[in-house]
């Protein structure tokens, strides 16, 4: 299959909440996610979320501060688990800039340990 991804993806062991921001549904759901870039997220989650909805997040990176930021479903894998690829919309630079130095940490990382 043809990479079409803007950015490279990265595995984050990390949990974020969303709310559904064009309804009054005030649930927030857990999520689990797979991949991360500067530019969109994958997770899974038991929940069904609406395919182009946009949905509020707080992600918790790995140095433990929390981005903001605002999550379009753009790709969903029904099954058992639910499984969605969404890109990041009103994402300030400095946070995408946060995700892109953990992404040139883990690059070099990865190199030193092949």
């Amino acid at each position: 299959m043809e990479e079409r991804r803007k950015s490279r993806r990265m595995d984050l062991e990390a949990r974020l909440i969303v709310k559904r921001l064009d309804s009054d549904e005030k649930r927030e759901v857990i999520i689990n996610i797979s991949d991360v870039s500067r530019t969109g997220v994958g997770f899974s989650c038991s929940d069904e979320l609406e395919l182009q909805a946009v949905y509020e997040c707080r992600l918790t990176i790995w140095t433990k501060e929390v981005i903001h930021a605002f999550l379009q479903i753009v790709r969903a894998n029904m099954g058992e688990v639910f499984h969605y690829g969404a890109v990041f919309i009103g994402m300030s630079e400095q946070d995408a800039s946060r995700i892109s130095v953990y992404e040139k940490f883990s690059e070099v990382n990865q190199e030193i340990n092949q």
